[in-house]
């Protein structure tokens, strides 16, 4: 199987997509300006506590207040094997407090947080504040898991905790100890940086997206890694060099004048996911709704007729249909409660075997799931851990047009679309790009520089014309080369930059 990694950031927006044998498995996107909250520490302010949700509300510098759960401790890892003890500290409104966030927020929702602040490394995850000692369910040799433990233990101090990560399966004690003093020196400097700044402020930030794909996703994996932006790509390969399970020779800087995405054929599985239908192989499909509070897929037989009974066409479909799920919800990062329609199976035999099915191919994400029997109305929930914010978010926004109950393609997504029809009118012998594009979505690529880095490099020496329309939907663009030496162009018409 050919394993594959994608670095690129462009529009002000870096993103990473993993793919096997060309198939995208999972995708990454973070904005520069704003990057990831999720793992970021902020010092709050106790707003409010309301003791029948047994919750505490703290003002984080963001646009909603964060929720707290009160004596949370060590619940909050109980995702790994091991013991531990709550803090319970005790609250009250106007206190200040230093909060880790460990949910974004999402739709009206403000971001969940936790006191019990961790430090992730490769190895290890640093607990300053929780007396747990845990380790990664994917270790499962008894006695690795013993001398792991007995390392990890030896390491922490009093009220603190660690939790063993399952690259620590290769490493060495030295290798955990260094890793363990650098995570205490981080929270040192994060309890420091908190004395003095003020309410609202993010005081420890997580890595960029690169860095956490590599600390997380890498490692020992036999993926090659494309970059196509040459300041990236040197962030890269010093990241590398510092890696001995990794090595430097396995990545590539991609030089071609097209989009990196679309060279590889990237560019139209990422558009796909776009659009809440989703083709299985044997003609079925999905039908996938968001909402506030799930997300839901339909199964349906669409095309597909079968060869036999209508029970084993059945069974087929919601075979193929729960891996292309546990597939979908990687690849668009769904998190939170997410149900399945399957379609009818009268035999408990054939239920069984597509939650197992589905079980399996979620055992393949990094994000933690949970599957619960399928009912007699052959539907099953399961839950999956929310990792950073949903794709959806960067690919599309509520439609303006039918009261925000539907969706379009997002401001940012647009811009990339027509960066990649530029790279292609350039790559094709053009000196000159003509855009005809909605007047509302130039005003916003002007106004935030999403071309202002290859208007600097390697557009120097081209010409990017907008001509805007106020009858064009937000969604229709065109791009055309030119290379006259005078271009005929409507008064309305604007250079790039």
């Amino acid at each position: 199987m050919k394993k594959e990694w994608f670095f690129d950031r462009f529009c002000g927006e870096q993103i990473a997509i993993y793919a096997e044998d060309g198939k995208i498995i999972e995708v990454g996107v973070e904005s520069e300006k704003q990057g990831d909250v999720l793992g970021n520490i902020y010092k709050g302010r106790v707003a409010n506590i309301v003791q029948g949700m047994q919750a505490a509300f703290v003002s984080c510098g963001m646009e909603r207040n964060c929720y707290l759960p009160l004596n949370e401790g060590a619940a909050l890892f109980s995702s790994y094997d091991g013991s531990g003890k709550a803090s319970g500290a005790q609250l009250k409104a106007g206190d200040e407090i230093l909060v880790q966030v460990v949910k974004t927020p999402r739709g009206s929702k403000g971001a969940k947080v936790s006191a019990e602040l961790s430090f992730v490394g490769k190895n290890l995850i640093f607990l300053p504040r929780t007396d747990f000692l845990g380790i990664s369910r994917k270790i499962t040799d008894e006695k690795t898991r013993e001398e792991l433990l007995k390392e990890a233990d030896k390491l922490r101090g009093d009220g603190q905790g660690f939790i063993v990560r399952t690259a620590a399966t290769g490493a060495t004690k030295r290798a955990l100890k260094i890793e363990s003093e650098y995570l205490k020196r981080v929270y040192r400097a994060t309890l420091d940086a908190a004395k003095t700044a003020p309410v609202g402020a993010a005081v420890y930030k997580e890595y960029d997206l690169p860095v956490k794909v590599m600390r997380d996703s890498l490692g020992d994996s036999d993926a090659k890694v494309y970059v196509g932006d040459g300041e990236l790509y040197e962030k890269v390969v010093r990241l590398a060099r510092m890696r001995a399970d990794l090595g430097e020779k396995r990545i590539v800087r991609y030089t071609g004048e097209r989009s990196m995405f679309a060279f590889y054929g990237l560019d139209e599985q990422i558009f796909a996911l776009t659009d809440p239908q989703i083709k299985l192989e044997n003609g079925a499909h999905l039908i996938i709704d968001r909402t506030e509070a799930m997300t839901v897929f339909d199964v349906n037989t669409g095309k597909y007729t079968g060869e036999n009974d209508l029970e084993s066409t059945v069974l087929n479909t919601n075979l193929l249909a729960a891996k292309e799920i546990a597939r979908q919800v990687r690849i668009r990062n769904i998190g939170g409660i997410v149900a399945v329609d399957f379609i009818d199976m009268a035999q408990e035999e054939h239920r069984e075997a597509v939650t197992a099915a589905l079980e399996q191919a979620l055992s393949e994400d990094r994000a933690k799931s949970r599957v619960l029997p399928m009912s007699d109305l052959c539907v099953t929930l399961f839950t999956r851990k929310r990792m950073s914010e949903e794709l959806a978010s960067f690919l599309l926004k509520p439609c303006s047009h039918c009261t925000r109950q539907g969706y379009i393609l997002s401001d940012i997504y647009m811009a990339m679309r027509i960066r990649t029809a530029i790279l292609n009118c350039f790559a094709d012998g053009y000196r000159s790009a003509i855009v005809e594009i909605n007047r509302a979505l130039m005003n916003k690529i002007l106004s935030e520089g999403y071309f202002s880095a290859e208007s600097k490099g390697a557009w120097r020496e081209k010409r990017v014309y907008f001509i805007p329309h106020t009858s064009f939907p937000e969604e229709k663009f065109s791009v055309r080369g030119d290379n006259a030496k005078v271009l005929t162009l409507p008064d309305t018409a604007q250079i790039l930059y």
